[in-house]
């Protein structure tokens, strides 16, 4: 479909089945789409991205914000969203995720998370109109009730189900498996539909690890790396090239190293969950990364593995690492505030200062210093699209627009004379002159691949440039296999009578 080239997260049909709502990345918005064809049309703006969303009857579209962990609801016609629930972190919910209405549209069923074990996820049911909730299921993830009387959900890699009562709002007996080898996400999504006729679609765990690391020189000629197939994401290389910083969306999201010479591939964060975006300094004796929930800050720790995380940041909003300064002696990172979305900030690190160094109602990321630290690119979608930018850092000074048709996950050449981006699938690349003045010289594709993009609701750069500037590690993606059991309805009232 024609403009969803970016869409992210459990698109959801409108009940007649005639709209498609889905969330953009690049554009932090949720839109709808005919599925007769024609132009998205933008519903809200979202900071953050969303997990999960389902379309009422009434017209109404409630989703899962990533960024604070609570549901909100907007109309299909687009307007101001208004919350609709509040995560009690004294009782120790990170988040609600995956909400699903309910028949009669009275009630929804959604997720508290608490953790990354299956077991500490809660179903729970909630009255709209009165706010009233009540615990269904504990131990569970991605809801879904089915005409059968089901209620089928994820725990781990199992898809269960257990007859439900839609009025009682509770289970009515014993849950029972269905089917085994179901992949599940890293947030608790599972990647499975339920057709109303009764047919059933997953992709099976066995698939979760098809992504593989290659190399793919400027003309687009690809070499494989001998690291495992694993669900890798924002692959950083070291300084000189010799060693790989990547997340690996396992066990609540963790950061890897990868020897190139040894062909190794060991765990690098231990200490709690949601470790991530891995920035190694100039000198690569150190990596920085974000870390934490419900709130990520900015850690440190030794690439060597001689020491444990340091705090860089405190701060109640989200922030990630983009960047060093040549010097080591800045960090350039992002920061998702409620009221202006992602921004850009510069962290000192003598001092431990934070300083705001781009702040608007657009979403500014995946800020990188130049070479000689004057110069900061950035993404930004100011424009109504992700475009890429260049400012002089500190400024004050002229911003060039670097990109002209979209263009996001900015990376330098380590020269300092070109500047990288991808333009949807497409490597791009901008000679950059900076002396005796700043100019940008005509965007040119590189190459055009299938490689992985950013997933989520901001644009990190999710490949790295080698140190020469002649090579791209990039993310490649195999095609998962789909698993189809049609008339699963019969097989499914068979396992699990609901005594009707």
């Amino acid at each position: 479909m024609a403009g969803t080239e970016n869409a992210y997260c459990t698109p959801t049909y409108s009940p007649d089945g005639q709209w498609l709502a889905y969330f953009d990345p690049t554009s932090f918005e949720m839109k709808k789409i005919s599925t007769r064809g024609g132009p998205p049309v933008t519903l809200a703006k979202i900071p953050g991205g969303v997990l999960g969303a389902t379309w009422g009857t009434d017209g109404t579209i409630i989703y899962a914000r990533n960024t604070g962990g609570y549901l909100e609801k907007v109309s299909s016609s687009g307007g101001t969203p208004a919350r609709l629930t509040q995560v009690n972190s004294a009782a120790g919910e990170t988040s609600h995720r995956w909400p699903t209405l309910l028949p009669d549209g009275k009630a929804l069923l959604f997720v508290i998370h608490k953790g990354p074990r299956p077991e500490d996820a809660q179903i729970v049911a909630q009255q709209l109109s009165s706010g009233q909730r009540r615990l269904v299921l504990q131990g569970g993830t991605f809801p879904q009730y089915v005409p059968t009387g089901h209620l089928v959900y994820v725990h781990g890699k199992t898809l269960m189900a257990v007859p439900f009562d839609v009025q009682a709002l509770q289970v009515k007996g014993q849950p029972a498996v269905v089917a085994e080898d179901v992949q599940e996400s890293g947030t608790g999504a599972g990647e499975l539909g339920v057709s109303p006729q009764g047919s059933l679609v997953y992709i099976p765990a066995a698939q979760t690890a098809r992504l593989n690391l290659v190399w793919v020189s400027r003309d687009g000629r690809e070499q494989p790396i001998a690291a495992p197939a694993r669900p890798y994401y924002a692959p950083r290389l070291s300084p000189d090239g010799k060693k790989l910083a990547v997340n690996i969306d396992e066990e609540g999201g963790q950061i890897w190293l990868y020897d190139f010479d040894r062909e190794t591939l060991s765990r690098f964060t231990f200490q709690g969950d949601s470790n991530e975006d891995a920035v190694w300094t100039p000198d690569g004796k150190r990596i920085a990364f974000h870390s934490g929930e419900p709130v990520a800050n900015i850690f440190w720790q030794p690439a060597d593995g001689s020491g444990g995380p340091e705090r860089l940041t405190t701060s109640e909003h989200e922030q990630a690492p983009e960047s060093w300064s040549p010097d080591g002696q800045l960090l350039a990172f992002d920061e998702l505030d409620p009221t202006t979305g992602r921004d850009v900030g510069v962290l000192r690190l003598s001092g431990r200062k934070q300083q705001s160094f781009l702040r608007t109602q657009a979403d500014e990321c995946a800020a990188r210093f130049s070479s000689d630290g004057r110069w900061l690119a950035y993404g930004s979608n100011e424009s109504g699209r992700s475009e890429v930018y260049v400012q002089p850092y500190p400024g004050p000074g002229r911003k060039w627009q670097v990109s002209t048709e979209g263009g996001a996950e900015p990376i330098w050449n380590p020269n300092g004379r070109e500047l990288f981006y991808r333009n949807g699938s497409k490597m791009m690349a901008v000679e950059i002159t900076r002396q005796p003045d700043f100019s940008i010289g005509r965007a040119r594709v590189l190459f055009d691949g299938g490689y992985v993009v950013p997933t989520g609701g901001y644009p990190r750069p999710n490949y790295d440039v080698s140190p020469d500037g002649q090579r791209f590690l990039m993310i490649k993606e195999s095609p998962p296999q789909l698993n189809v059991v049609l008339n699963w309805f019969e097989e499914l009232k068979r396992r699990v009578p609901t005594g009707k």
